[in-house]
């Protein structure tokens, strides 16, 4: 009797294994998939959107559709056309589609962009010079394009200095994706991917003591007597 209920106990600890260790599978891989396929991270080396975001900084990303940003989002697109290379470039949302942009009202650190009509506040701006090249445009956004412009007005190529393209908006189609400076989804993926992790190692505990318990179960043979 004490052997068979060893023997079960050990077939229990046996199934709890296999039910905690694929769980544990489940959510470090799902967390770890989801994590590849909706975020990235990468290293600031541009001086274009300073002193947001400085070279050397680590951002991390979300995966996004360009029709999904709104004004002061930070994105990052790609513009082979304009850019010379495929690789993304980071810039603010000023405008999107049927926004009437226009520089600027005001001079020096009191000058304002305006958006349909109200001065748009950007503390975010280098020295607070929303302007930076002294260059006057009046851009009415098209619809399915951004208007984008960098923080570090003074040295930043952006839709100021490609008006012979689309007034210098860019598709939203080339928006790859969307700078986030909250690190709550990424401390929750990192959370299920630890967690996941720990449910397999203690799923291999349990399978290590049903092992244990089912070889303690066995019945050992006895020693054949000889008769003398």
């Amino acid at each position: 009797m004490g052997r068979e209920t060893m023997s079960g106990k050990g077939r229990g600890l046996g199934v709890a294994a296999v039910v905690v260790g694929l769980l544990g599978v489940v959510l470090a891989v799902g967390g770890l998939a989801y994590a590849l396929n909706s975020y990235g991270s990468s290293t600031i080396s541009s001086q274009s959107m300073a002193p947001t975001y400085e070279p050397g900084d680590r951002i991390i990303y979300e995966q996004v559709d360009g029709g999904e940003v709104h004004r002061g989002d930070v994105v990052l697109f790609s513009a082979p056309d304009r850019y010379g290379f495929s690789a993304s470039v980071m810039q603010r949302v000023v405008g999107v589609g049927g926004d009437r942009v226009v520089c600027c009202t005001g001079s020096g650190t009191a000058a304002r962009i305006t958006v349909n009509g109200k001065p748009l506040a950007e503390p975010y701006v280098k020295h607070g010079d929303v302007d930076g090249v002294h260059k006057t445009y009046d851009v009415t956004v098209p619809k399915g394009r951004l208007f984008l412009l960098g923080d570090n007005r003074a040295n930043s190529r952006d839709s100021r200095l490609f008006a012979s393209d689309h007034d210098g908006t860019v598709a939203d189609s080339a928006v790859r994706s969307r700078v986030t400076d909250d690190r709550t989804v990424a401390s929750g993926i990192g959370a299920a991917v630890i967690g996941g992790v720990i449910l397999v190692l203690v799923g291999i505990g349990l399978g290590i003591a049903a092992f244990v318990r089912r070889r303690r179960a066995v019945p050992v043979a006895p020693w054949p007597v000889q008769q003398g």
